[in-house]
């Protein structure tokens, strides 16, 4: 038993040994009727001797053996225990109280840390089919993955979005079965990294009691993530504390919201997995972890906060939405002489609205240089932070995110003229101009004389250029993916992506992730527009104005008749993605 010193040989000492610190009584409900059985017990020494005399030499004297089904009476309470498998010793960890069993039925409660719901927790194996974002009408080759996940009120498993992300099949296999069961995909929240599953087998559902959700840890808290991490087939437990709560970047959904930083270990295979509290209660869902060779332990979940909004999203709409963002770039006024500029006073705090989304619903109230003064009633400081908890701080966005696609939201701005302005404004999903998921629909392309035209995403320029897209894909592209609004809800940035070579188009092999800014004079809106005015043109060239000046003709009747052996020379179903013919 750890924490008991072992009596050393010869002379016993003089003082009287080393007493059993007690352990406090757990708060934690009494259960009436505990059923002890192999899975929630752990062998363990027995507790040092409180006598004085000299340990007897040889083999311990062993206690009578427990028979199975023997019931023992707790004397304090009076509640009742079954033992299901003979024994001698053993502690029950179930439902927080560590009960000792011996052979004079004594029985010793104490505090044990609840142990947490772990058949809840489940082991998700999922096959994907990732597009080919480089040759869009066709897909890679499957792969499988196991992850982790945990069942939820109504018949439901959460998990994260990447682990069942393209998936072509979902099965879920409990802890301690042989059986996987299919799973039906209800939603995928793609910006929160949360996915929610059903299954319809009620076989499935058997024994296993729905995890409770716990409010958001305070620093330091304790916290244990539960799952099925790399290394092993079996459940994994690890443990640590929180060691910092803020508006995180989530990387599967290129998004930012509100996150925990824990040191317990998160390993490959514990996405999906629950993060309890010491009362037993999930706090959050496992989903990344910093892997750097000057950091260690450091995990990211996902909080309650974030959960209850996915989940209360799709009770309410039936399906997922997404989370709102404000749409406007704002800067920081920490400069006296910029609030000075700007006509604040000094008790006036706020950040300034750089600029605006023309497709967002505020931009038709609030204005560049507006500074917005407070959201929904709660005042703004200077740096864009909020008051959060006792002691903390957080970045407004946070209070953004807890609305729902749809919901208003009261801002007040102060403008130039020193005019206090206040506005309900409509909060809706931002819409990038290059964005940064599909949200698991294929890809859309459009062939012409063995031009390949497509749509840039950051899926794509992932497949171009490699994780390090940032640095190897083309600046022009890179500023538009970080710096520039959509004009229009529609649109698109389409690219010639490569040139199948054939006679036709000689002279035009080399060209590769070109922007396609105009056709035949008329502006490319986005690539059903481009796909709509090349099949309707009956001129005599087909002329494609792309950027760096760029210009590629060519005879329509010709360029319409070789599509068709082009395309059969390399195999592709058809010269536009199913999306384009509706």
């Amino acid at each position: 038993m750890a924490g008991v010193n072992k009596r050393k040989r010869g002379r016993k000492p003089k003082s009287d040994p080393p007493s059993t610190p007690d352990i406090p009584t757990s708060t934690s409900p009494h259960i009436d009727d505990v059923v002890f059985s192999v899975s929630n017990v752990e062998l363990i020494d027995p507790p040092p001797s409180s006598t004085s005399h000299r340990p007897r030499r040889g083999r311990p004297r062993k206690t009578p053996l427990l028979p199975e089904n023997s019931k023992l009476t707790n004397p304090k309470n009076g509640k009742t225990l079954k033992v299901t498998s003979p024994t001698r010793r053993l502690i029950d960890k179930s439902n927080g109280i560590a009960t000792l069993i011996s052979s004079d039925t004594t029985i010793t409660n104490a505090a044990a840390g609840v142990v947490p719901a772990m058949d809840a927790v489940v082991k998700v194996f999922c096959v994907h089919t990732e597009p080919n974002y480089s040759l869009p009408w066709q897909r890679k080759r499957q792969y499988s993955s196991s992850s982790s996940g945990f069942v939820i009120k109504g018949r439901r498993v959460l998990t994260n979005a990447h682990s069942v992300e393209h998936y072509t099949q979902v099965k879920l296999k409990k802890r301690g079965s042989d059986t996987k069961y299919v799973a039906t995909v209800l939603a995928i929240g793609t910006e929160c990294d949360i996915a929610l599953l059903t299954v319809d087998d009620d076989e499935f559902w058997e024994g296993v009691s729905p995890v409770e959700f716990g409010d958001l840890p305070a620093l330091q808290d304790a916290v244990t993530v539960v799952g099925y991490p790399i290394g092993g087939d079996t459940i994994s437990v690890t443990s640590g504390v929180v060691s910092r709560i803020e508006i995180l970047s989530y990387v599967h959904g290129s998004t930012e919201l509100l996150g925990l930083q824990i040191d317990a270990a998160i390993n490959s295979g514990n996405s999906g997995g629950p993060a309890f509290n010491d009362k037993g209660n999930c706090v959050g869902i496992a989903f990344q972890s910093l892997k750097h060779e000057d950091v260690e332990n450091i995990g990211y979940v996902i909080p309650t906060p974030v959960i209850t909004h996915f989940i209360k999203d799709y009770e309410k709409n039936g399906a997922y939405t997404g989370f709102p963002i404000l749409g406007v770039e704002w800067q920081k006024m920490e400069n006296p002489d910029l609030r000075l500029s700007m006509g604040m006073k000094l008790d006036q705090k706020g950040v300034r609205i750089r600029r605006i989304d023309p497709t967002a619903p505020e931009s038709m109230m609030l204005m560049p240089s507006d500074v917005i003064l407070s959201f929904d009633g709660v005042d703004i400081a200077n740096d864009g932070t909020v008051p959060f908890r006792h002691g903390e701080r957080i970045g407004f966005s946070y209070l953004v995110s807890q609305k729902y696609s749809g919901d208003s939201a009261a801002v007040k701005v102060l403008r130039r003229n020193s005019e206090i302005l206040n506005f309900i404004i409509k909060l809706a999903t931002q819409m990038r101009l290059i964005p940064a998921h599909n949200k698991g629909r294929p890809p859309s392309y459009y062939i012409i004389a063995g031009f390949v035209f497509t749509t840039v995403s950051v899926p794509y320029l992932r497949s171009e250029y490699g994780k390090d897209y940032e640095y190897e894909a083309p600046v022009k592209l890179l500023d538009k993916l970080l710096h520039e609004f959509r004009q229009s809800p529609d649109e698109q940035i389409v690219v010639v992506s490569q040139v199948l070579v054939a006679d036709i188009n000689i002279g035009y092999e080399e060209i590769v992730n070109t922007q396609v800014l105009a056709f035949n004079g008329g502006r490319v809106k986005n690539l059903k527009s481009l796909a709509s005015m090349v099949e309707k043109c009956n001129d005599e060239f087909l002329k494609f104005d792309l950027e760096y000046q760029q210009v590629v003709v060519l005879q329509t009747k010709t360029a319409k008749s070789a599509t068709s052996d082009i395309l059969t020379t390399h195999c592709i179903p058809s010269a536009m993605s199913e999306d384009l013919r509706t």
